[in-house]
């Protein structure tokens, strides 16, 4: 069958990978020739520290990504064109100067992204070149999934009801370019080379080398095949933070280093045989589809309360406020799992989902620093930082969120280290200092008796910090701080 265009270009972003690729796939479909790209973009990259896991990340994820290229190819002129500069005026450029009819892209679905391809759209448009964008990274988006009202969903019960039956009403395709990869062009000559190197972008090395986390798709696959073993048992043990429990795919999910629709039918396929590990696991798929299409239909939630009542709340202000979050953020509260999960996080990037609502509730609700504050923070240093499920989760915690936490409800950080560590072993891998703290004091320290704490090394004040607010306390103010909720008629229902 003749193609229509003679050549394309498939912009790559977040979905480095060649499985189950839409994008390459329908350019490879329409294109007699298709060229492959990703741009260093610095409207994303100058803000950020110069050493940055994600961006290392991204870079050996790319290496692999070119030589997957050649590989699907089958000659080594072909492979991945990467620039360094602005999207908006680089991409084009590229475009232009490989003389394509067409360029391919997923959709993206945050403001500054869209903002960015409106642009792109409108030069390409200019030169004579359309812009393409096709589904991949979530399984329905925007308003694929309406209540009976036609209105999109608020509430996610009800959504994931929706949701699953139109999967199992739904075939979902598989994007396999290799029959058509003939037709990936060899670069020119001129733009020939190999993915430079982080110092060639203005980066440095982080830590991810040392914490071994397995970039590319072949480290999405050895992820996968690892949470295979382990899906069965994800239901028992997803919560406990010690426990190895959780996937640890969430940075490979963020930057499409392995196919969402592959991760969805397993989970589908493992559900229906019976595992209610498998189920769990797949309603977390559903839950990021939630925020998703929260992001995409009330867009606002990106810079405000998704329920406009909460935005009257009156958080801490000045010097005090600013203490408080310094402290939240350097593992500085007295309280050990909240400082625990702070430790993980600023350590590797990653904190287990249980912590980061307990760690995010107690900023918010025992702290009283707006939500905003944490959003921001996790931004920065989260591997796997997505703007719907990072604003969707905070807002979950605030009670200002689609399908929130009760605002009455506040975790005590003390009951839920005692549930969720109970041994205490993930407090002592973060916090040495506390190790030799029997189990019963390490959730509490400063209820420890003298005794206890001489014998463990520990003094509070100095190796140990005392806890910043009384939980009870605390949570007295909290309910009166968001009283002003209450008064705009935010019911205490579930």
């Amino acid at each position: 069958m003749s193609k229509p265009l003679a050549s394309g270009l498939v912009w790559f972003r977040r979905d480095l990978r060649v499985d189950d690729h839409p994008a390459l796939h329908q350019a490879l479909q329409q294109c007699r020739r298709v060229y492959c790209a990703f741009i260093f973009d610095r409207a994303i990259l100058d803000p950020l520290p110069r050493a940055d896991r994600r961006v290392e990340f991204i870079r050996a994820s790319l290496v692999e990504l070119d030589a997957d290229l050649r590989t699907l190819a089958g000659q080594e002129q072909a492979g991945l064109i990467v620039r360094h500069g602005h999207a908006t005026e680089a991409l084009p450029a590229l475009a232009r100067q490989l003389g394509v009819q067409a360029v391919y892209a997923a959709h993206d679905y945050e403001p500054q992204a869209q903002a960015r391809d409106a642009r792109v759209r409108g030069t390409l448009s200019s030169l004579g070149i359309a812009l393409h964008t096709c589904k991949d990274h979530v399984i329905f988006e925007g308003r694929e999934i309406l209540s009976g009202g036609g209105t999109p969903y608020t509430v996610f019960t009800p959504y994931k009801r929706t949701w699953l039956a139109r999967l199992q009403a739904t075939r979902l395709p598989v994007f396999d370019a290799a029959p058509l990869a003939a037709d990936l062009a060899p670069r020119p000559e001129s733009l020939c080379g190999t993915v430079p190197s982080l110092a060639e972008i203005g980066f440095e090395p982080s830590n991810l080398s040392q914490l071994r986390i397995p970039t590319g798709s072949s480290g999405a696959r050895q992820l996968l095949d690892d949470f295979f073993e382990r899906m069965d048992l994800y239901r028992d043990t997803r919560d406990f933070p010690a426990l190895k429990g959780p996937s640890y795919l969430g940075v490979h999910l963020r930057f499409g280093t392995l196919s969402l629709r592959r991760l969805v039918t397993m989970a589908q396929q493992r559900t229906a045989r019976g595992s209610a590990g498998a189920a769990v696991w797949l309603g977390e798929l559903v839950w990021r589809e939630f925020y998703f299409q929260i992001l995409a239909n009330f867009p606002h939630v990106a810079g405000s309360a998704f329920k406009p009542a909460y935005d009257a709340i009156r958080w801490e202000q000045g010097a005090h406020a600013e203490a408080l979050f310094a402290a939240w953020c350097e593992g500085r509260t007295g309280y050990p799992v909240v400082d625990a999960a702070m430790a993980q996080l600023n350590q590797s990037g990653y904190m287990h989902n249980r912590l980061r609502m307990v760690a995010g509730s107690f900023l918010v609700k025992d702290l009283g620093i707006n939500w905003q504050w944490g959003e921001r923070y996790f931004a920065e240093k989260l591997n796997d930082f997505d703007l719907a499920a990072n604003n969707g989760g905070w807002q979950w915690v605030a009670s200002s969120g689609g399908d929130a936490q009760p605002w009455f409800r506040i975790f005590n950080p003390i009951s839920q280290s005692r549930k969720f560590d109970p041994q205490g072993r993930f407090i002592r891998r973060y916090l040495p200092q506390l190790a030799a703290l029997p189990d019963a004091a390490l959730h509490a320290p400063w209820l420890a008796s003298p005794v206890e704490l001489a014998a463990a090394g520990v003094t509070l004040g100095s190796g140990y910090p005392q806890p910043l607010v009384a939980h009870d306390e605390a949570r007295a103010q909290t309910l009166a701080r968001y009283a002003v909720v209450r008064k705009n008629g935010d019911k205490e229902e579930d």
